[in-house]
């Protein structure tokens, strides 16, 4: 059964505009993100999985997936949106784009489950979207530098960082959900 999502309790009239003028939006979210470093050990991360995750729980399936592809699209024809101010899909990074879009889909799907009402359920649906975008993330590094050195460069150093978005969104969403009241 569907519930609510906090882009509808923000701007409840649906309708072409105004998933055109979200998808937008997020996109450049997912953009500025990407380029946000925070020191982590072993690696670095960016905020920009945190804003893909949020962007599906907070626009739902359809809408956080096609945010997504429009982000792999703008990424893909040149403009500088990727980590880095990089673009191109001849990224070996190019594949964990490609799982963003699927990582939206599955966490605006739980969300639209009221799966972003409560931290457990939010940290599990965190977690879920991240393992979903390393899927094809993981092929496509493969592709590039073999899959031993693919786990191990494009997974693990990731899993901490990961877990912290996930708490940061597992606590989040249940307070904006308070704080706009439960419906």
């Amino acid at each position: 059964m569907k519930t609510s999502l906090l882009s509808d309790r923000l701007w409840p009239n649906a309708g072409l505009a105004r998933n055109a003028v979200l998808a937008l939006f997020g996109s450049l979210l997912v953009a500025a993100a990407a380029q946000v470093n925070v020191p982590m050990l072993p690696v670095p991360m960016t905020l920009q999985t945190l804003a893909v995750l949020m962007i599906g729980a907070a626009y739902g399936s359809r809408l956080g997936a096609a945010t997504l592809a429009l982000y792999a699209f703008e990424g893909a024809i040149g403009l500088p949106v990727f980590a880095g101010f990089k673009s191109g899909v001849m990224l070996a990074s190019f594949g964990y784009v490609l799982g963003f879009i699927a990582a939206a889909y599955v966490v605006g799907w739980l969300a639209e489950r009221g799966w972003d009402r409560t931290a457990p359920r939010m940290f599990a649906a965190m977690l879920i979207g991240a393992a979903v975008l390393y899927v094809p993330g993981l092929i496509w590094l493969a592709v590039w530098i073999g899959p031993e050195k693919a786990i191990q460069l494009g997974l693990l150093p990731f899993l901490v960082g990961d877990a912290v978005k996930a708490a940061i969104a597992a606590v989040g969403f249940p307070a904006a959900w308070a704080l706009l009241g439960r419906r």
